[in-house]
């Protein structure tokens, strides 16, 4: 029973999840003469504030004296509960990271703004039968501007009539006009099914036709796995169409917001309209009216980050998870999870289909596409009829650039008869910054972040020393300041800004663009330089990472891969798989829609297993190797790993709790113990970091071990804390 009279107080109690790092949830007295349900959203006292929390399952504690309890403060009696799917989402989540549930809870109460209602805004309407004592030009219009009757603002009146707003102050002081109080913000305008329908491809139909018959299958898991410009989106475009024909919504998951424009456009063009946006980028007041919109319903289809996974959508019934091979879908601080193994869990509890899509499928889509627990639908070919583009290698031992040059001379001809014949050259460097490391020639001094221990990346551009990690940022000095040397201080090594200063060098004539995260103007800008890429505004790119996910530059014919071997140097057990997706992806981008592309890799190691895959374009030998490694070592998805992570602000401190830890560690034979080590990056935000890693069979309660384990163990203290990541991504 969730509630419990106590006839002292004619009250009830409730236990109330609040978004913190607690085990569960707390014991609240309901105000007399309000009722609450499981879900209901209140506002309630927690130590010397106030905090939004949910009613939640189970029943409250009915032995603590009612005068001890609070008081639930506010009750959000306008806001939708959250629903029993959603409540037992954030459990499973909760359960399955080992993570508090109220700091999976809190990804679901993003704000206090997004529960109340905007409040209505002030507009005006003709009065029937009503004539200004002096007809003017400008009154003319704004009547006529009025002619079918509806209400404006004063402001969006004043800009369609072309008058200013002292013309409609003066129709108001006349009673020509009166004011009348408008929504805030409409309904959005339904997505059309039938707006303008794709002709498919027979690979593509065959796709559509199996996504639209998953919806009678319950929580169907589908893999679209096709090659760069195949086609996915506009396959996955018919099941969005076949939940709104069932009244249901869709949420689109993309791992980059880079990504939202050229997605919105081509949403529009096959739907009639926009859908909503989900992502850090959009004001708090949009945030608020999508999270309404999908809770009342108005809101049919959402795009969005990893994040939107916990929106709270009235009538959900299907997700796409694009590009779902990409590490961007993993939140390592806080509540750790893998949105797109997380997606998989709320199809699964809610009964609806998944669709996941990529040109270069995570090997455990592949492996479960193989054992029959998803359907695999192939796009082997290009949708425009363009072959794949034509791989090389540049043996950089033999055939490389001269001293002080990073573009191999074989890359630089190819980029001239490019340029020469009207097309795009991409060169990707998943490098930000000018260079890597800076140091003094004349006593050695490296740059390195006060707070972590890494390097400071060289922005030539900005003209400041920037740790990647902690966001440090410092002037680039004049003089050295160890040795106080002038003129003593030299880059080592590329970074994008470095390899656009050589292009500029050699293609005075070209236009040039930079593309990288951390340059001015965040996300907007990035946005705005896709687009003059794709419209063909640019004729040569440099860009890291971000320009690998599932852009379409219709004028891209090069690629080059600066450094191939980059991320093929480091113990990541996943390095192989990672490296194999993102080179296949950039060099996807090359000739997608005339054909005739061309890519180059940059390596030292020509004979690498990933880089002959990726030559030889034999996707399916690289994965069946990459398979059969990690089944012999029993690594995902044979097996099962965990991480945990113990910092402290003292390096003795960190360590030994990190070996106590090991020490109390249950003995079980089916679990293999690795550490404590130093973790890659030592230390991050002036907080010192141990590693243990944990491996196990495919079916072992790992989840079960680790919370027996830490159950037991003396509580850290003195700023040490204790990070647990299933599953982990990533191994800095």
């Amino acid at each position: 029973m969730l509630f419990e009279d106590d006839p002292a107080m004619k009250e009830t109690i409730a236990s109330v999840l609040v978004p913190v790092a607690v085990p569960g949830a707390y014991t609240y007295r309901v105000p007399q003469g309000v009722t609450v349900v499981p879900g209901s959203i209140v506002k309630v006292p927690l130590g010397p504030r106030e905090v939004l929390g949910a009613v939640w399952d189970g029943e409250p504690d009915a032995a603590i004296n009612p005068k001890k309890l609070k008081l639930i403060s506010h009750v959000f009696e306008k806001a939708r509960p959250l629903d029993d799917e959603l409540r037992r989402f954030v459990d499973w989540v909760a359960n399955w990271t080992l993570s508090p549930p109220g700091m999976v809870l809190r990804m679901v109460l993003r704000s206090e703004e997004a529960l109340q209602e905007e409040p209505p805004v002030p507009g005006v309407r003709k009065l029937e039968g009503r004539a200004p004592e002096r007809m003017t030009p400008a009154r003319q219009r704004v009547l006529e501007t009025m002619q079918e009757g509806l209400a404006w603002t004063k402001s969006g009146l004043a800009h369609a009539a072309g008058v200013s707003a002292s013309v409609i102050d003066g129709l108001l002081q006349q009673d020509v006009l009166e004011v009348v109080s408008l929504p805030a913000a409409p309904p959005p305008p339904m997505p059309q099914v039938d707006f303008a329908e794709t002709k498919l491809m027979p690979a593509q139909q065959v796709a559509a036709d199996g996504l639209v018959a998953s919806f009678d299958q319950g929580s169907a898991v589908s893999l679209i796995d096709g090659v760069t410009g195949s086609g996915k989106t506009e396959v996955y475009f018919e099941a969005i169409a076949e939940a709104l024909r069932r009244g249901k919504q869709a949420l689109v998951l993309l791992p980059e917001i880079a990504l939202t424009e050229q997605f919105l456009r081509r949403f529009e063009q096959r739907f009639g309209t926009y859908p909503a946006e989900w992502h850090s980028e959009i004001t708090t007041k949009k945030r608020g009216r999508t999270w309404r919109g999908l809770a009342n319903g108005d809101v049919r289809v959402v795009i969005g980050a990893r994040s939107a996974l916990f929106l709270p959508f009235v009538d959900l019934g299907l997700i796409i998870v694009d590009e779902e091979h990409d590490g961007a879908f993993k939140q390592d601080d806080r509540v750790p999870y893998n949105a797109r193994d997380m997606a998989v869990v709320r199809g699964h509890l809610s009964r609806f289909p998944v669709v996941l899509a990529s040109a270069t499928p995570s090997v455990e889509s592949r492996v479960n596409a193989d054992l029959g627990r998803y359907t695999r639908f192939e796009l082997p070919e290009r949708a425009s009829g363009a072959a794949l583009p034509e791989l090389r290698a540049i043996d950089m031992r033999n055939n490389g650039p001269d001293r002080g040059r990073w573009i191999a001379p074989e890359l630089l001809e190819a980029m001239k008869e490019t340029f020469a014949d009207g097309g795009q050259s991409l060169l990707f460097l998943n490098r930000r910054g000018y260079a890597p490391l800076t140091l003094c020639r004349t006593c050695g001094h490296r740059f390195q972040c006060p707070h972590c221990s890494a390097w400071l990346v060289e922005h030539r551009f900005q003209n400041r020393l920037v740790c990647h990690h902690c966001g440090h940022s410092e002037t680039v000095p004049k003089t050295c300041p160890s040795c106080n040397a002038t003129d003593s201080l030299v880059a080592c090594g590329p970074g994008v800004e470095r390899i656009a200063e050589e292009v500029e060098s050699l293609f005075p004539q070209a236009r040039t663009l930079i593309l990288s995260s951390d340059l001015p103007g965040g996300p907007e800008r990035l946005r705005r330089e896709m687009k003059v890429v794709e419209e063909g505004g640019a004729d040569i790119v440099i860009g890291t990472q971000l320009v690998a996910k599932g852009h379409n530059f219709p004028k891209m014919k090069l690629v080059g891969v600066i450094d191939a071997d980059l991320g093929l140097a480091h113990g990541d057990p996943r390095a192989a798989e990672k490296t194999f997706q993102l080179l296949a992806q950039v060099t996807g981008r090359a000739g997608r829609v005339t054909g005739g592309g061309r890519g180059f890799l940059q390596t030292y190691s020509p004979d690498h297993p990933v880089l002959k895959a990726l030559m030889s374009q034999d996707r399916d030998a690289f994965y069946t190797a990459e398979i059969e490694a990690r089944r012999a070592a029993g690594l995902p998805p044979f097996g099962r790993l965990a991480a945990l992570v113990i910092s402290g602000p003292e390096k003795m401190a960190a360590e030994g709790y990190a070996r106590a830890l090991v020490r109390a560690a249950p003995n079980e034979g089916a679990v293999t113990l690795l550490g404590p080590a130093e973790a890659a990056l030592a230390m991050v935000r002036g907080r010192y970091r141990f590693r243990l890693l944990l491996i196990a069979p495919r079916q072992f309660d790992l989840q079960g071990y680790i919370r027996h384990w830490l159950a037991n163990v003396p509580k850290a203290t003195k700023g040490l804390r204790v990070q647990v990541d299933i599953d982990p991504q990533h191994f800095l």
